[in-house]
């Protein structure tokens, strides 16, 4: 058993093997809280949560770091907007954050550090860096000297002579223009903190590489986050972390994003789907399904046919499981195993979308089972099903989704009472062999998304393509 996983820094898949057998650490770069999260925000956080439930599937013990950046320009612009203080935008929102994570079946973290609570490491970080000739402090801010790492933009894959640092407003004392701070000096109105080159707050880059150091020790697995953020926020924190005399990260993993007409998703292009409206209209864990079930490193081009795609492909697993826990009377366990071929696809740099495609091949035996009468057979292939639903956080039947499946079936009675009106008058018309008719409502029905299937015991529907 051999996990293989893409590796940014090495562009190209490799073998993992963990630091510290047994077990895997991991640090994903997590909400900057600006804003309430839109579904672009909370996939990088599923994608890795599917990560994670792989490698504790495999065996690993598994240490997951997702931090909050709970202070920068945007936040404390924002409180002086609306006449609030900066801490409660972020607390706002991430709790905002939180409660999208939760609603969308994703595992807490170990631990979630907050960048406000860790300029003591960042304090001694600099330190650091400015006794080893990488860091020097100029008008009260403290700076990376860019050109005494040598390594620098080796992630990326740029040269340092073609290189422009994104702009930072108010930064005087630069040696370099693209050199980065990683201390900003205090302005009148902003929050800032006392440290040996006067007051001031944390720049971006210098929160993480602290933070990893602190929780992960000099060295750990993985470090992850979206693409958008390999330069200028990962580049930067490997320089500040190696030239502070840390391994850092052994591998890199990037998620791609959610686009919108071909665009990032983002707040700033007004083109934002916000989870908490998202989870209003769609159910959760169909949520969950759309955005966790193409390959981490696939872009997902956002549209509301797409997510109605998503919403039949599940409702056909869900529908089985629910046939066979019917017909068996009891709940059918998963299985203590995933087949082989689930497995590979997983192993293979977390091939979800391979994985997902072994569940759909398995619901199909398992629906000809249930034709056949065989209900053995199809009671194995629920327990199949289950286990491969668990590890992809997808399995209708786990308590997980309980509250939702309590709502559901709320709705689910108010739509079956009326369907069974409808049904009722089919069978009428059939009983009196008018056939147009009973062929009619079961086409009508059919356009509003029901599936009519006449069984022995009579018709059952079902939720199919809309």
């Amino acid at each position: 058993m051999t996990i293989r996983l893409y590796d940014t820094s090495a562009r190209q898949i490799r073998d993992f093997t963990p630091l510290v057998p047994g077990c895997v650490s991991i640090y994903l770069c997590g909400a900057t809280v600006q804003a309430a999260p839109h579904i672009g925000h909370i996939r990088s956080g599923l994608n890795f949560d599917i990560m994670r439930r792989w490698f504790a599937y495999r065996g690993y013990d598994v240490t997951f770091i997702r931090n909050v950046t709970d202070i920068d320009d945007k936040i404390i612009a924002k409180g002086a907007d609306q006449g609030r203080p900066w801490w409660s935008i972020g607390y706002d929102n991430e709790r905002a954050f939180n409660e999208g994570y939760d609603a969308l079946g994703c595992l807490p973290p170990t631990y979630e550090p907050r960048a406000t609570g860790h300029v003591t490491e960042m304090v001694e970080m600099m330190r650091g860096l400015i006794e080893r000739g990488h860091a020097y402090e100029a008008d009260g801010s403290v700076y990376f000297d860019v050109r005494s790492y040598p390594d620098y933009l080796k992630l990326s894959n740029q040269e340092l002579d073609n290189l422009q640092q994104p702009s930072e407003e108010g930064i005087t004392g630069k040696r370099d223009p693209r050199d980065f701070a990683m201390w900003k000096a205090t302005k009148p109105g902003e929050p800032s903190w006392e440290t040996p080159w006067g007051r001031g707050r944390p720049g971006w880059h210098l929160e993480c590489s602290a933070m990893a150091h602190k929780y992960l020790g000099s060295a750990f697995d993985i470090h992850g986050g979206g693409l958008d953020l390999i330069f200028p926020h990962h580049e930067n924190e490997i320089a500040q972390a190696k030239a502070f005399g840390d391994d850092f990260a052994n591998f890199w993993l990037h998620n791609a994003w959610v686009t919108l007409a071909g665009e990032k998703m983002s707040k700033s292009l007004g083109n934002s789907v916000l989870v908490s409206e998202m989870t209003k209209q769609w159910r959760p864990i169909v949520l969950r399904y759309y955005l966790g079930t193409p390959h981490y490193r696939s872009m997902i081009e956002y549209s509301e046919e797409a997510l109605r795609e998503a919403e039949s492909a599940f409702a056909r697993i869900e529908g089985f499981c629910q046939r066979v826990t019917e017909m068996a009377g009891k709940t059918v366990d998963p299985a203590d195993e995933v087949p082989p071929a689930f497995a590979d696809a997983m192993d293979d740099d977390m091939g979800v979308p391979q994985a997902l495609a072994i569940i759909h091949t398995t619901v199909r035996q398992g629906n000809s089972a249930l034709a056949a009468d065989d209900k053995e057979g199809a009671v194995a292939r629920l327990a199949e099903v289950r286990a491969m639903l668990g590890v992809l956080g997808l399995d209708p039947l786990d308590p997980q989704w309980a509250g939702e499946g309590d709502r559901g079936e709320d709705l689910h009675g108010v739509v079956d009472s009326l369907v069974r009106l409808v049904l009722e008058q089919r069978e009428s018309a059939r009983a009196r062999k008018d056939w147009a008719t009973a062929d009619a409502i079961r086409d009508q029905l059919g356009q509003s998304g029901l599936v009519i299937e006449d069984s022995p015991s009579g018709p059952r529907w079902t939720l199919g393509q809309r």
